[in-house]
Parts: structure tokens; C-alpha cells; sequence
């Protein structure tokens, strides 16, 4: 009976997820989205002259290195802010706005309006807090700030717009920050 117990304790633990350490902060090395395992594509920090602002990390399906690819592809993906300094909700908003229009042109009214309710969305975050914004085919984008559901966005062209934000073609927190976000 012991036997039994201590291998099935061996095998629970050896299935555990693993923690990846981006720049101080601890992800995990999967999630799920809409009853699908997602792996970490890679992790990166956000860094504005010194101060790490956060550590990013983006789930997908498989691991995937072409943005393209991942912005052409319907399927679940997670992305995960994790605070490393205080940063007001003003930043925030204005952060989202400015990478929509640089990597998304000729923005749909639609796309636009989303952009508008996400920024309504953020709070000031501390260090710790989380930010957490999970894609579904058919369902949209859920949106945590700090463990609380503030609301879904609707359709893909939205999460595409989001995640453009960092892996489009000029990703807001530069291009370093999007090669490791791509596994590069």
C-alpha cells in the first residue's frame, strides 16, 4: 500500500508544471485556455531605460517561432504581464494605444473600440500584480487585472491587435523583447 502511495506521489510531482524565471519573476511553463494545454512560447522582460517595468510571458498551442505564423493561426493563447515595478493605469491605456497604431493600421472601428474598453480595464498595478489576457476561438479574450475578470473582448482581430503589441512589427517594448517572446 505504501508502495503504491509513494510511486503515485512520485508520479504527480514529476507531472507538475515547471516554473521558468523571467527576469525575477516566476511563470509557469504552461497554462490553459479553453480546456487546451498551452506551453510557454518563450518569456521576456519589459524595460524601460534600467528599470524592468515586467516579464512577459506568451502561451501558445506549440511552441512557434514566426509571428506570422502565430497571428495567422485560430487557436487558444494566453498573455501574462507580470509586474516588477508600479505603473499607473494612465501608462497603461497609453501604452495599448500607441501599439495598436504601430502595428496595426488601418484599425477597424471595431478593433478601435476594444482598444478603448481595455484601456478602461487597467488599474494601477504593483509589483506582484498580474495581468492576464486569454484568448478562445469563438469566445474572445478574457481580460485579469490583479486575479479579477474584468470583462471578454470579442474576436480574433482583436487578440491579433493585442498581441501585435509586442510581436508585430514594431513591438512597443522593442525588438529584443519580441525575439524572446518568440523563443529567439
Amino acid at each position: 500500500m505504501r508502495k503504491t502511495a509513494l510511486a503515485l506521489s512520485i508520479l504527480l510531482l514529476s507531472g507538475s508544471a515547471q516554473a521558468a524565471n523571467v527576469g525575477g519573476a516566476n511563470l509557469s511553463d504552461k497554462a490553459t485556455a479553453g480546456g487546451q494545454t498551452l506551453v510557454l512560447n518563450g518569456g521576456a522582460v519589459r524595460k524601460k531605460l534600467f528599470i524592468k517595468v515586467y516579464a512577459a510571458g506568451l502561451y501558445l498551442p506549440a511552441k512557434q517561432v514566426a509571428a506570422e505564423r502565430i497571428l495567422a493561426t485560430d487557436t487558444p493563447r494566453q498573455m501574462v504581464m507580470h509586474f516588477l515595478y508600479d505603473v499607473d493605469k494612465g501608462k497603461i491605456a497609453e501604452a495599448w494605444q500607441e501599439g495598436l497604431q504601430a502595428n496595426t493600421p488601418n484599425t477597424s472601428p471595431a478593433v478601435k473600440q476594444a482598444f478603448s474598453t481595455l484601456s478602461s480595464w487597467m488599474e494601477d498595478m504593483n509589483k506582484g500584480d498580474r495581468l492576464v489576457m486569454t484568448y478562445v476561438p469563438g469566445a474572445g479574450t478574457t481580460v485579469e487585472v490583479k486575479g479579477k475578470v474584468k470583462g471578454v473582448l470579442p474576436d480574433k482581430a482583436v487578440n491579433d491587435a493585442i498581441l501585435a503589441t509586442w510581436i508585430g512589427p514594431k513591438p512597443g517594448p522593442g525588438e529584443d523583447f519580441k525575439k524572446a517572446l518568440l523563443g529567439n
